[in-house]
């Protein structure tokens, strides 16, 4: 059964290769995603190939990204979201169509480059934190299903990002794309400017109000705020105004002074289960955004769990209030250990 290696062109990815360049029957294959892949790019990667000694191929997946990725992004912020696209990637994707099209070919597994760690257990697979917790992506991962997991590679588990590139320079391997991938990859400056470019009638400008209902000022379109967010406002007020919520029904958007942001109850949707949660410890930690630590967190007890009879809801609480994650932002549950134990989206 053959092995089957997703590279960008980056250096993670080709180091991932690289490690498993003794394997018997490997390939790389790159994924056209969003654009097409410069000349110079494929180049770069075909020598590394050749290098290594692996079969290359190109796959071209940039209708169904656009499909799959792109459009529910822009339609995430119409409806007033703050969407996490790179965690649709992976699930939808990278382990989806891809993982699909490798499979169709023979591969038993498809290893990737992202820092995360995969154990077998009694309940299948188990996704934890890799061992470099400043480029740990597991919380990425964190929608892929026990099924996707279980023909994952993750072969840079225990490396750490700071040794990689001396490595590669070892063996004699260059990766034609040697900087940083960006967050969102298919966004080259602010993301306002892209929606703006792909939208054929922006959304209309509207009331910016208190919660008492008293008006300050005039919002550009509640696509342009997330929750939480202070700058860019524009309104002169005795105290900083921050975004509390969006009414998108009545097109208005409230704000109003931090203290009114705090919250102790973050509720999740559309879960992804990897561990059941009668086998849960008591002490979990919930993570909303990527550069974030976890926070200690449990699951909500009446009468906020009772408020969501859906399985597929969660409500979680913390000890102290604190700021809220944007609604459309991934929320993942970990075990201490850092283990994941389920993954889903912050809807408020």
């Amino acid at each position: 059964m053959t092995v089957a290696v997703a590279v960008s062109g980056g250096r993670d990815s080709l180091m991932a290769l690289a490690l498993l360049r003794r394997e018997r029957n490997l390939v790389a294959i790159h994924a056209q995603l969003a654009d097409t892949t410069p000349p110079e790019v494929l180049d770069g990667l075909r020598e590394n190939c050749r290098v290594l000694d692996v079969p290359f191929q190109v796959l071209d997946l940039r209708s169904r990204f656009e499909e799959l990725v792109v459009a529910p992004y822009i339609q995430s912020y119409l409806e007033g979201r703050t969407p996490n696209p790179c965690a649709w990637c992976n699930a939808r994707i990278k382990f989806g169509l891809l993982l699909d099209a490798v499979r169709e070919q023979g591969a038993r597994t498809l290893a990737t480059g992202h820092y995360a760690r995969l154990t077998l257990t009694d309940h299948g697979p188990a996704l934890w934190r890799g061992a470099d917790p400043a480029k740990d992506q597991s919380y990425f991962l964190a929608l892929l299903t026990p099924n996707q997991l279980a023909q994952a590679a993750f072969p840079l588990a225990d490396r750490r990002k700071q040794d990689v590139l001396p490595e590669l320079e070892r063996l004699g391997l260059a990766p034609p794309l040697p900087g940083e991938s960006q967050e969102v990859c298919f966004i080259s400056g602010d993301y306002r400017d892209f929606l703006a470019s792909r939208l054929s009638k922006l959304p209309p400008v509207g009331l910016m109000v208190l919660e008492g209902g008293e008006t300050v000022g005039e919002h550009k379109g509640l696509w342009q705020y997330t929750i939480g967010q202070r700058k860019g406002l524009d309104v002169a007020w005795s105290e900083p105004l921050y975004v509390l919520r969006k009414d998108l029904a009545a097109n208005i958007l409230v704000v109003g002074e931090r203290a009114r942001l705090y919250s102790d109850t973050c509720r999740l949707e559309s879960i992804n289960f990897l561990v059941p949660t009668t086998a849960w410890p008591r002490d979990l930690r919930l993570q909303t955004r990527y550069r974030q630590r976890p926070e200690s967190a449990r699951l909500g007890s009446a009468p906020e769990a009772r408020q969501s009879s859906s399985p597929d809801t969660l409500v979680l609480t913390y000890p102290e209030p604190r700021e809220p994650a944007a609604p459309g932002q991934i929320g993942v549950i970990y075990s201490a250990e850092g283990q994941v134990l389920a993954g889903g989206v912050i809807s408020s």
